[in-house]
């Protein structure tokens, strides 16, 4: 989350994205013909730079969503100007050149995404809450407005700061479905805080094919080479995407409204499919390798190879809730004027009193027998191949990297590793 505040104080700026809070600066695009692809392409090249990161700072389970965090800081370029809107730009792998042309890509990005369909919730929202006695610049307001769908909601900071975090906490909650609760901690927001932009999004999909719960056994994960837990391991015969090489085994789970073609082996992709993907690396202690190589070109690869056939699945039960401060990160990788008396962020009120305070991420993950919880075009034709595949056996019983995506857009909505499939809680 990010805080504003006013001018002569050097005031700060709280954003939250997934549930985030950022601050708004001037986001560089560059030429007038820029396209979706684009923008999902610097999107997802930083998810893994941020995964590369947090998995420093982790040593368990990780998991967050990068297009809320890319909403929030596109959201932040909205109101940066000079050095600063230039650092979030590379931060975000924007080109360099106009910016106004980065949210309306936002807009029909989020527009396509959160087109909900049965048996799948996806919603992304955006909320202001700023000083009722401040003065915001009106195309400030307009622009995050209009390619955001975020109105500025008044508040009393001034005067009603110590329960001022409720108001907004209720959102928050309200957005996620109760999975995200008080993200803005008392004493966070105070009578010198000026704005708070707030961006959630929560995901709800049933498996395409769902997994029997009669069948769900527990089954040894192995942590490491010689260490091993008990877990719920759900299992089945099915086919899905799936996609193997020396080093990984890549599975393919579409959430329901897609259908599958027993005979022909062809899957139909619903104009707006979601998946989720898991990563498994080879070998038990593999992770460490594979998130080493974890880039967008190596995951176009990847992705390239994927088929559908039938595979024998075995996953593992977990959630997983994570939260994160990432001033120091950002800051870290190429950002921080933001966070500093070298802010300009006058693109919100005009002044260059403005900086970001905290930015603030939770996110949250279920994943059972019936689908997956989180809180984050025409249809095509993927054939298998002609021959008959062998029925290869995806055993997911040591860590490995997830991630759930938008596949009309490519856009990656969440990220994450399971090292332990137990509910986890970082604060």
């Amino acid at each position: 989350m990010i805080y504003i505040i006013p001018s002569s104080l050097f005031s700060p700026l709280m954003v939250f994205a997934t549930l985030l809070f950022w601050l708004f600066s001037s986001v560089s695009i560059a030429d007038t013909d820029l396209q979706e692809d684009t923008l999902v392409a610097s999107n997802t090249t930083f998810a893994f730079q941020l995964y590369t990161q947090l998995k420093a700072q982790e040593s368990g389970n990780l998991f967050f969503s990068p297009y809320s965090l890319s909403i929030a800081l596109a959201m932040t370029s909205a109101g940066a100007r000079n050095r600063t809107a230039q650092q979030i730009a590379q931060v975000l792998h924007f080109p360099s050149s106009s910016p106004e042309k980065i949210h309306p890509l936002f807009a029909q990005l989020q527009q396509g995404i959160n087109q909900a369909q049965q048996h799948i919730k996806i919603q992304v929202a955006n909320a202001l809450w700023g000083e009722a006695s401040y003065s915001f610049s009106p195309s400030f307001r307009e622009l995050v407005a209009q390619n955001y769908d975020a109105s500025l909601n008044s508040i009393d900071f001034k005067n009603a700061f110590p329960t001022a975090h409720l108001k907004i906490n209720a959102w928050v909650e309200e957005k996620t479905q109760q999975k995200i609760t008080q993200l803005i901690k008392p004493g966070l927001i105070d009578s010198l805080t000026r704005l708070v932009l707030v961006n959630a999004i929560y995901f709800k999909g049933s498996w395409n094919t769902p997994f029997d719960n009669q069948q769900t056994k527990n089954a040894p994960f192995w942590l490491n080479s010689h260490n091993n837990v008990m877990v719920p391991m759900m299992t089945q015969k099915n086919q899905f995407g799936y996609a193997e090489n020396q080093h990984l085994q890549l599975l393919e789970l579409p959430y329901v409204g897609n259908s599958t073609d027993e005979e022909s082996l062809e899957f139909s992709f619903a104009p707006n499919h979601l998946s989720m993907t898991i990563l498994l690396p080879r070998q038990r202690d593999g992770l460490a390798q594979l998130e080493n190589s974890l880039n967008r070109q190596n995951l176009e690869t990847w992705f390239n190879q994927i088929h559908w056939q039938k595979v024998k699945v075995f996953l593992p039960k977990f959630k997983i809730n994570t939260g994160f401060e990432l001033s120091k990160t950002l800051s870290a990788m190429g950002m921080p004027d933001a966070f500093n008396a070298k802010a300009d962020f006058s693109g919100i009120d005009g002044s260059k009193a403005l900086y970001l305070k905290s930015v603030i991420h939770q996110a949250f993950v279920d994943v059972n027998e019936e689908g997956t919880e989180a809180a984050a075009s025409s249809g095509v034709v993927v054939n298998t191949r002609g021959i008959q595949l062998p029925t290869p056996v995806f055993l997911a019983d040591h860590p490995f990297l997830f991630l759930i995506s938008h596949k009309p857009s490519g856009s990656i909505l969440f990220l994450g590793r399971l090292i332990k499939p137990v509910i986890e809680t970082h604060d």
